[in-house]
């Protein structure tokens, strides 16, 4: 087994738990969404090919959150398809937040906030370090 620095060993904390976060993120507003989103205006899927949350809630819970909860996993376990992983689960965040302001508009703080989380997956999968193992998921 490789050991890793200290440095190294931060920075899969840090994405370990950032993915492990957003994914608990992503589950809790789709699920929010598939109960019917209920304080959230429908107003706002005016002009998308929505009419309710259901779909876009479904595509949260499954998509983006299994993505970032399967990234997290492989980043604890040390996978060797780790890095990847983690970039993957950042490039589907960012498309996430894009199609959302492009579909609803600016509405929240959390949007930069989701993109700004998604770009430091990205750098963080970059710098973490490889492993050589083929442990499974």
């Amino acid at each position: 087994m490789l050991t890793e620095s200290r440095p190294q060993a931060w920075i899969r904390l840090l994405l370990g738990g950032l993915l492990a976060f957003g994914a608990l993120n992503a589950f809790a507003g789709g699920y929010y969404g598939v109960c019917g989103a209920p304080g959230v205006p429908r107003e706002w899927l005016a002009g998308s090919p929505f009419t309710d949350y259901l779909v876009p809630s479904l595509i949260l819970l499954v998509v983006v959150g299994g993505t970032l909860a399967l990234a997290a996993v492989m980043v604890c376990r040390r996978h060797r398809g780790a890095r990847v992983g983690g970039a993957a689960a950042g490039v589907v965040v960012l498309l996430w937040i894009v199609v959302q302001v492009a579909i609803i508009g600016y509405v929240s703080w959390m949007q930069p906030a989701t993109g700004a989380a998604g770009l430091l997956v990205l750098v963080l999968a970059y710098l973490l370090p490889s492993t050589r193992t083929g442990k499974a998921v």
